[in-house]
Parts: structure tokens; C-alpha cells; sequence
């Protein structure tokens, strides 16, 4: 059976532990001395306590578990090593030692820990090489020694930019830099997700540089790491997503998949950090209405944990116009009821902020959609963005502005209950469902329903808990 130490700020705050078919996680007395009993530095929903509750576990397996990649990334990465997709003990072993992050997972007792992080430096051509085989070596593992894990089903690879320049990270050594090629089946995928960057940089809702580089021919994305500092100890800043946050896994990133949605999020964030998160959380969501975000889901929205255990909502990241893509046009969550897109109106997104107690909700929307609009008029997309991409995002603020849903329809005073068919995930196939499936109206849930969701006992796995 498996022990996993579990690092985080260079600190031993934990293992997990493996028994027969499950695992769970024992909080270190290293862990509770430096950040203090009940500390929330790990996670919202995995307080470092010395007695952890039983019937909790699935909620602290399932925090690990979205640790790991979705979909083919997974499947792919899990055979290369031999190792079973739903085993997440074997997963965490081979590929925790560089995740999302400040977290570093490994096994004191494997042949070879413990491992000398360092870096193999690359050129442009390898850079293409590895973008290339990014479909049969998700994030760029190549090699035994390289052994990175980032959630999410987009290809992608990740390197580290060091004073001398481009770098494998080997052994566990942090990765900087997040690098996605173009998408066969949707070619202008990566130069609006660029687009989608400046606007949120413009809004002062991210900082992190992303721009499109062209290695030796191939043109991609290059997005630098938020979660990668040089103030901590060991380069890294610790953030966790909203699936973790609240106790979800898979699929159930998307409310109508079974997630509680937006006011359970921002609930969480006005209890945890302020009304400034949630004034931000707001700003994001009229974003990302704004533009055709459709994927706005859990994970895309994250908490930033700092070392002395304050809290901070993450930048803002993916944020990718997709009205003109091939999949679905719903929204990830409801806004004020409505998942269909193009019936959201200012009045929706006024509606929803007033319901999470953000103050002067609707100055905070009216201001966001205006300077999304100021900045589309006097800025350009890259030439290799969708024809439509700019056009899309001015005639879609300027319904908003005039009262209007998104696509220029008249507001609906109706409230619709109905789940919209699960999406496909950006560049990737489906994933599997970790959610439990349906979905009902938030006004029909209790306002006080905003605790971690009880997930059955299970061995944990691909997706979190599963019923």
C-alpha cells in the first residue's frame, strides 16, 4: 500500500494514505504547527485539523483527484505509465510532483526520491516536436522524467522559461509556462483565447502575459503561470479551483451537471475573503457574458491560498469567446435563472450579483460591459482570431447596453428550470461524469444551501467520488 507525502510551501502538511481499494488524506503535525489547526492554507473544503471526520473523506479524496488531468489527457497519461485511469493513488505518484499550484506529491519510499528537480533546456524545433506529440504525451511527458499533471482537457504542454531560456522541467521542477497549439477542429481557438486575455487584462481582472509565439513554423499560445512565483520558497503559489473548493468532481464543473452554481461560489468567497471577491467574481461573470464565455465553468474560477493563509480570488484565465464554436450555446452556470446565452441581459447579471450582496451590483455590471465595448472598438484580434470575433463581442455588449439579451432578443420575463445538453469540452472528447446528474431552479434552492456537497464513500477515482 501506498504512502504519498504531500508538500506544500515546502512544508510536510500531509499524506495520503492508501487502504485497500480507497485512500485518504492524515494531516502532518509539521502542517498544523507552521499554518495553525484548522488552517485553510490546503483548501477550503480540506482544513488542516489533526482528527479529520470520517464521513468527510470522499470530499478530501475528491480534492486530490481534480488534482489530475480530464478525459483523453488522463486515459493517455495513465497508459503511458501502465497505470489504471481510476487510480489516483498511482496517478498522484507519478505525476504530483509538478501540479496546479503549490502542492508536490511523491512517495518517500519509490527507487529514486527523493528527486533532484532540474531543467533540460530546448530550442524552437524541440518546442515543435513536443507540441506535436502532445496527443499521444499530454503537457508535454515525453519522457520518464518528465512528470507534470494540469487539469483540463485541451491539449496542452507545459515548460519552464529560465535567464537562459526555453526548458523541460524535469523531476518535478515548477513549470512556468503553459503552451497550447492551434486545435485542428476549432484553428481559431488559441488567437481568441488570446483576444480574451487582453480584454480581462484591460479590466485589471488578470495580470499573468499570454502571447502567441511561433516555434520553429507552428504558431501557439503561451500563457505564463499564475501560480508560479519568485516570492515563496520554492516558486510556487497555491491556488485550488471551485470544484475543490465546494466538493465536486468531472463533469459536475457545470451546474447542469450538479454543481451549486455561482451564489454557492460567491457565498464561499464572501465568507472567506470579502466583498471584494465577489464584487470580482461578478465582474468576471459579466466578462465573460460579454465576450461569449461559455466555459466559465468551476474550474476555470479559482482562490489563491497564500503562505501566511489569507485567501484571494484567483486571475481570471480561459477566458475564451466561443459563440462562433461548435458546441453549445449554453452558459456553465445559470445567470439569474437562465442557462441560454443569448437570453441574458444586464438585468440577469444585476439580478445575480444583488442575490450574492455585491454592492452597487448594477454600476459594477453597467461599468464592465462598457469598458468591454470601449475595448473591442479601438483594439483588433490577431489575424488569425475568427472573422467574427470582435464584431460578436461589440453587437453582443451593445444589446446588452440597450436592455436587450445577448443575441438582440427582447428580455424574457420567464424563468427557465430546463439543463441544457452537457457540452464538449474545448479540443478534447467528452469526459467522464463525476456529477450526480440533473439539476434544479436556484430559486428553488434553500438561500443557506451553500455547504460542501456530501459525496458518497467511494475509492475515489476518475471524476471524484462517484455515486
Amino acid at each position: 500500500m501506498a504512502e504519498l507525502r504531500v508538500e506544500l510551501y515546502g512544508t510536510h502538511v500531509g499524506d495520503l494514505i492508501e487502504k485497500a481499494s480507497t485512500f485518504d488524506f492524515r494531516v502532518a503535525d509539521a502542517g498544523v504547527e507552521r499554518f495553525g489547526v484548522g488552517s485553510t492554507v490546503l483548501s477550503f473544503a480540506v482544513p488542516l485539523a489533526r482528527t479529520s471526520l470520517p464521513r468527510k473523506a470522499p470530499v478530501r479524496r475528491n480534492f486530490f483527484d481534480e488534482v489530475l488531468p480530464e478525459g483523453r489527457a488522463r486515459t493517455r497519461l495513465a497508459g503511458n505509465a501502465s497505470i489504471a485511469p481510476d487510480y489516483t493513488i498511482g496517478m498522484l505518484q507519478r505525476y504530483g510532483r509538478d501540479v496546479a499550484g503549490a502542492l508536490q506529491i511523491w512517495n518517500p519510499d519509490a527507487p529514486g526520491e527523493p528527486k533532484t528537480p532540474t531543467v533540460s533546456p530546448v530550442d524552437d524545433e524541440r518546442i515543435r516536436q513536443i507540441l506535436a506529440e502532445v496527443g499521444s504525451a499530454p503537457i508535454g511527458n515525453t519522457t520518464a522524467r518528465r512528470i507534470s499533471s494540469l487539469a483540463g482537457v485541451q491539449d496542452k504542454i507545459v515548460l519552464a522559461k529560465t535567464p537562459q531560456g526555453w526548458a523541460e522541467p524535469l523531476d518535478g521542477f515548477p513549470s512556468t509556462h503553459i503552451i497550447k497549439p492551434i486545435v485542428a477542429s476549432m484553428p481559431s481557438l488559441i488567437f481568441d483565447e488570446e483576444y480574451g486575455a487582453r480584454i480581462a487584462r484591460h479590466l485589471g481582472l488578470t495580470s499573468f502575459d499570454t502571447a502567441l509565439v511561433d516555434f520553429a513554423g507552428v504558431t501557439a499560445l503561451v500563457i505564463e503561470r499564475y501560480d508560479r512565483t519568485p516570492t515563496t520558497e520554492d516558486g510556487r503559489l497555491h491556488q485550488e479551483d471551485f470544484n475543490q473548493a465546494l466538493g465536486y468532481g468531472g463533469e459536475a464543473k457545470y451546474e447542469s451537471e450538479g454543481h451549486a452554481g455561482l451564489a454557492a461560489i460567491a457565498e464561499l468567497l464572501r465568507r472567506q475573503i470579502g466583498h471584494r471577491a465577489t464584487t470580482d467574481l461578478l465582474r468576471l461573470t459579466t466578462l465573460s457574458v460579454a465576450v461569449g464565455n461559455l466555459d466559465m465553468h468551476a474550474k476555470n474560477i479559482s482562490v489563491l491560498h497564500l503562505p501566511d493563509g489569507t485567501a484571494q480570488l484567483a486571475p481570471a484565465y480561459d477566458v475564451v469567446p466561443q459563440i462562433h464554436q461548435p458546441i453549445d450555446q449554453d452558459f456553465a452556470f445559470r445567470i439569474n435563472g437562465i442557462f441560454e446565452h443569448d437570453r441574458i441581459t444586464l438585468t440577469d447579471l444585476i439580478a445575480e450579483g444583488e442575490r450574492w450582496r455585491v454592492p452597487s451590483a448594477e454600476e459594477v455590471v453597467h461599468r464592465t460591459v462598457s469598458e468591454v465595448a470601449e475595448f473591442v472598438n479601438t483594439n483588433r484580434a490577431s489575424p488569425g482570431a475568427h472573422h467574427s470575433l470582435t464584431s460578436d463581442i461589440q453587437r453582443m455588449c451593445d444589446n446588452l447596453l440597450s436592455g436587450r439579451g445577448t443575441s438582440g432578443a427582447p428580455a424574457s420575463k420567464s424563468f427557465t428550470t430546463r439543463s441544457p445538453t452537457r457540452r464538449k469540452a474545448k479540443g478534447s472528447g467528452a469526459t467522464p461524469n463525476g456529477g450526480n446528474g440533473g439539476s434544479y431552479s436556484d430559486r428553488d434552492r434553500p438561500e443557506a444551501d451553500f455547504e460542501l456537497r456530501e459525496l458518497p464513500n467511494s475509492p475515489g477515482g476518475w471524476g471524484g467520488p462517484k455515486e
